[in-house]
């Protein structure tokens, strides 16, 4: 008797467990929205859309505004399907994290005042004045010889892209191996100290990427300086000391772009 009966509590509390795990899910379920944004289908947590209380969101999530549905039953939205992710990430994350290269920033702008997300909204046009700040900056480049093996060649350029492309031309061959960019080197964002040009005839030296039969001497290192310059729009303001005969033997360049 004592079996049965312990049966049945057991038979009672399974069913009790799987009424709540069914529940569990019902509940987990509900809690996931799918919304179609411009044609594009994102789906996301209850909790994320109603984030920030008077969004657009918020307000179509909790009922406060009528939103019209897909042939799915899907929340539709005509807004840019595409920039909307940023809109969602913003949610999930709580800042404004874009893309490298994003150039969207007043689109960006216009969707976040209709999703009426105005802490989104100051981000974005706060991104946007810094970068076209950016863009009035006159970009400077300075080549300087200083005449000294210990120092050998300096860059300095206040576009750190034009530094990047100078370490991508320049290896480091040892025992017929390209190693990469010197770590050896002073380098900074915006500055390139060269040194040691060659440590031996027979040993480690540097070259040119694609282009290694040129040893990097002080005027080679300088030359290629020169015509990268030129070929990325710079041009040349100022050349001093250059009664050498040649701009390569100058002990300063001075560029603009």
């Amino acid at each position: 008797m004592e079996r049965k009966i312990n049966k049945r509590e057991k038979e009672c509390e399974e069913k009790h467990s799987n009424s709540e795990g069914s529940e569990q899910d019902k509940d987990y379920k509900t809690s996931l929205i799918t919304l179609n944004v411009g044609g594009y289908l994102y789906i996301t947590q209850k909790q994320t859309l109603t984030k920030y209380p008077d969004s657009f969101l918020e307000g179509i999530i909790n009922g406060k505004i009528m939103c019209p549905f897909d042939a799915d039953g899907h929340y539709f939205i005509d807004r840019d399907g595409l920039l909307f992710r940023h809109i969602l990430n913003f949610l999930r994350n709580g800042e404004l994290l874009l893309p490298e290269g994003f150039r969207e920033n007043q689109l960006l702008a216009q969707e976040a005042d209709f999703f009426q997300l105005k802490v989104l909204s100051d981000a974005v046009k706060s991104r946007w004045e810094k970068e076209q700040l950016a863009s009035r900056e006159t970009t400077f480049l300075e080549i300087t010889d200083s005449h000294d093996r210990s120092q050998g060649l300096r860059i300095f350029c206040n576009a750190p892209d034009f530094i990047a492309k100078i370490k991508s031309r320049i290896v480091l061959v040892s025992k017929s191996r390209l190693d990469g960019f010197p770590e050896e080197f002073s380098v900074s964002s915006n500055i390139i100290q060269f040194k040691y040009f060659i440590k031996s005839e027979n040993g480690t030296r540097l070259v040119l990427k694609e282009d290694n039969t040129f040893v990097c001497t002080l005027e080679t290192l300088k030359f290629e300086a020169i015509m990268m310059a030129l070929k990325c729009g710079f041009r040349l303001l100022t050349s001093l000391d250059c009664s050498k005969g040649s701009i390569v033997h100058s002990d300063a360049l001075h560029f603009i772009k």
